[in-house]
């Protein structure tokens, strides 16, 4: 059974979820998963969620396996909604055609084939599709009348066409039998499987989610034997989210890297360029602490507090192009002071940092008020700015503060190996 809601007043839609737990927890012996949809979800359940996929050759002790990691699923993430797909009881009807490869292989067919001929016999088998000029594609389906085959013992004694020309039934190359199982039938990598989707209380990152079911609930698991012979692997947002985390760590380094060579092609210079990204780490320790205000700042108005999602992630990728902005304003004008205003090493540096302030602390305060409503303002939506705003405020905020005071000092000492250009007869 599937109910859902909309609520009139769009903020307010989350306190929909314990009116719909006590409705399901009300009824006895039934259990039930109560959520709401992303902004970018298109499936039930399949949003913030990590999926345990229980994958083997025997059902029974698929489901049984299934059963244990539903329970302690429940133990070990107070608050979490467990959601099974399909439901974990083997109590519905299920036909099942178990094919005989030798008179399958003695009348010129293949599983594969004897599988598709069954499709066809039932509710059809998709061959193509067809899209005519300026219309939607659909699919061209090959079935039979919906009246010939109403039971799976006329499906038994349906004849069927080899490729030798014969008309051979069923039962001559299956044989049916009559057994339970679950409402779907699922499978990964050919495999029957059950999936259970969890997802974890608000105020629990789906990398701790990950972390628990991985350390704390399969060791016990597969130390008892209950897992022997089964495939228990994570899968759903928490495997994007690890694919995801990977890329962007090397997209961050990728980004320092270029960022270094850029600037050392235009200064001409290596040891320039590394001052400068000194900034990089300014701005990190700055873009965690803006993550940390924002989780305690949520905690203490009773909100759920802000992951390290993937969107916050890209927030430190675009720190490392924006706060190296400030030093180079400060390293530029330092060598120019030196090689054209004559001045000695020292006051070159001063004078810069001094000429460099105003228009650095400027720029950097015209940036952060404007990247305030993201983080302030709620609104539809603001679970996915929220984390990427505070990373850049943070970001920004510390690097400009430390930049003033880290980069000239580290200058005064490296730029005393630069020899002063000589000045082209008749300049002034």
């Amino acid at each position: 059974m599937i109910v859902g809601a909309i609520a009139e007043e769009w903020d307010r839609a989350r306190e929909l979820l314990p009116f719909f737990n006590r409705m399901i927890y009300s009824i006895p012996g039934m259990y039930g998963v109560s959520l709401q949809p992303g902004v970018f979800q298109s499936s039930l359940g399949r949003g913030r969620s990590v999926e345990v996929d229980v994958s083997g050759d025997d059902l029974n002790q698929i489901v049984s396996a299934a059963g244990a990691i539903f329970g302690k699923l429940r133990q070990s993430i107070p608050g979490a909604q467990v959601r099974p797909v399909p439901s974990i009881e083997l109590t519905y009807p299920e036909v099942r055609f178990v094919p005989d490869r030798n008179r399958l292989k003695a009348n010129g067919l293949s599983t594969q084939d004897f599988g598709m001929a069954l499709d066809v016999l039932m509710d059809g088998a998709v061959i193509g599709d067809f899209k005519a000029e300026g219309k939607k594609k659909i699919d061209l389906v090959v079935k039979t009348a919906e009246s010939d085959i109403l039971t799976p013992e006329e499906l038994y004694s349906a004849p069927l066409a080899t490729p030798q020309g014969k008309i051979v039934p069923i039962f001559n190359l299956a044989r049916m039998e009559q057994t339970t199982g679950m409402d779907q039938i699922r499978h990964l990598e050919r495999k029957r499987t059950v999936t259970l989707q969890v997802t974890p209380p608000s105020d629990m990152p789906l990398q701790v989610a990950m972390e628990t079911i991985q350390n704390d609930i399969m060791p016990p698991l597969r130390s008892s034997g209950l897992l022997d012979g089964l495939d228990v692997r994570l899968g759903g947002a928490a495997d994007k989210l690890v694919e995801t985390a990977k890329v962007l760590q090397w997209n961050f380094v990728l980004a320092a890297v270029i960022a270094y060579l850029l600037m050392a092609s235009m200064f001409g210079n290596f040891i320039y360029p590394m001052i400068i990204m000194l900034t990089v780490p300014l701005a990190s320790a700055g873009g965690f602490l803006g993550l940390r205000l924002l989780q305690v700042s949520l905690a203490m108005i009773g909100m759920p507090g802000q992951a390290m999602d993937i969107l916050t992630m890209l927030g430190f990728v675009i720190l490392v192009g924006v706060v190296v902005n400030n030093a180079i304003l400060i390293v530029h004008q330092a060598l120019n002071n030196f090689h054209h205003n004559g001045m000695d090493h020292r006051e070159a540096v001063l004078e810069s940092t001094r000429s460099r302030l105003r228009p650095i602390y400027m720029s950097a305060i015209t940036s952060i008020c404007g990247m305030l409503p993201l983080v302030l303002i709620p609104g539809a939506g603001a679970e996915m700015y929220q984390g990427l705003g505070s990373v850049l405020l943070g970001g920004l905020a510390v690097s400009t503060v430390f930049t003033i005071f880290v980069i000239p000092a580290l200058l005064i000492f490296v730029i005393r190996i630069e020899k002063r250009k000589p000045r082209k007869e008749g300049a002034s």
